[in-house]
Formats: C-alpha cells, sequence, structure tokens
C-alpha cells in the first residue's frame, strides 16, 4: 500500500514537472502563456514577462524581472539588453550602459544592441568603433536600408580615415561578407566610402 502510494506520488511529481517544462516552453510560441508557467520553471518564458513588465508595468517592476531573468540565464545578449532597457526606464543610466555594453559584446545578432553601441560610439566620435557595429548591422537582412544609410553617412563621411580601413579589414576577413557587402553595401554607403572600401 505504501509503495502505491509513493508509486503514485512520483508519477504525479514527475507529471507536474513536466507540466512546468512544457509550459515554459510553449510560451516560445504563445506569447500569452508565459505567465502560465511556474516561477520555478521559467526559462523561456522570463524573457516575455520580463518585455511585458518593462512596456506595461512601473519601471521597479521591470528592472526585478530584468535582474531575475539575467540571474537564471547570463549569456544571452537579448536577456543583457532587456535589463540594459529596464534600467534605463528606472533612469539608471549608468547601470543602462554598463548592461547593453556587454549585451553587445556578447552578441552581435542583436541588433538593438549593435545600434545603441553604434550610436554611444559616434557620439563618443569614436567612428572606428562605430564601424565595426555598422558591419554588424549590415550582415542582418532584417536592418532598415534607412538606418543604414544615415548612419553609414555620418561614420564614413572621410576619405581615407580610420573607419573605412577597418570596415574593409571585416568584409576583406570573411568570405560570406562579400556578397552581403557588394550587394547591400552598394546600397547603403556613400558612393565614395564604398569605392574606396572596395
Amino acid at each position: 500500500m505504501i509503495g502505491r502510494i509513493a508509486w503514485v506520488a512520483i508519477l504525479l511529481g514527475i507529471a507536474g514537472i513536466t507540466a512546468g517544462v512544457q509550459l515554459d516552453r510553449q510560451a516560445r510560441k504563445s506569447p500569452e502563456l508565459a505567465l502560465t508557467a511556474p516561477d520555478f520553471f521559467r526559462s523561456s518564458a522570463q524573457p516575455r514577462i520580463t518585455a511585458h513588465a518593462i512596456k506595461s508595468m512601473p519601471p521597479e517592476f521591470g528592472v526585478a524581472e530584468a535582474e531575475k531573468l539575467v540571474r537564471r540565464r547570463p549569456l544571452p545578449a537579448r536577456h543583457l539588453r532587456l535589463l540594459a532597457q529596464a534600467k534605463f526606464a528606472g533612469d539608471e543610466f549608468e547601470a543602462s550602459g554598463l548592461a547593453i555594453q556587454y549585451a553587445a559584446q556578447r552578441g552581435w545578432r542583436d541588433a538593438l544592441a549593435q545600434e545603441s553601441m553604434m550610436q554611444l560610439a559616434l557620439a563618443a566620435d569614436d567612428r572606428p568603433e562605430a564601424a565595426r557595429r555598422y558591419a554588424a548591422l549590415l550582415l542582418m537582412r532584417r536592418t532598415e536600408s534607412a538606418l543604414l544609410e544615415d548612419a553609414g553617412s555620418a561614420i564614413f563621411s572621410d576619405p581615407g580615415g580610420e573607419e573605412r580601413v577597418v570596415l574593409s579589414q571585416i568584409v576583406s576577413g570573411g568570405r560570406r561578407w562579400h556578397d552581403t557587402f557588394l550587394t547591400r553595401g552598394a546600397r547603403v554607403l556613400p558612393p565614395d566610402a564604398f569605392t574606396e572600401i572596395i
């Protein structure tokens, strides 16, 4: 009798764990399920909850959710970007700046982090660093051409500038860059910069 009760308890425990994990995983595809995932199991659901808290709740809730997210999964750049957004909304500008820098270092494919770092580099008049961030954005298909055109005019305005050398080194460093640079770069870079980089 006791063995049967223990067996049923073990099966119920496994079922509960499985349900919690599945709810968390399903939150990737169905954001409305994020809040139904038990807090202990939130991994995939936590970024959705954090983004919702940043958009529609007081800043301290967004910061708390973002910190929880980074404690649980510190490596993805998107999580650090969410922390930066939450800190910015909570008027913690220095902490926000540090978080976005870490996010940009970890995630070359995080467009918002790269764009933020590009703008910060431009504001600091560090055009070579802005060119590196521009290169990351250029490679992403989702990046809007208008953004690349405006940033390209600001970054690559000086003939013979170090930023042009940096971009040419990045482009020449990888074969996958060549086609993207030749097709997209011709449309979004200033013509004289494109020619010099080629």
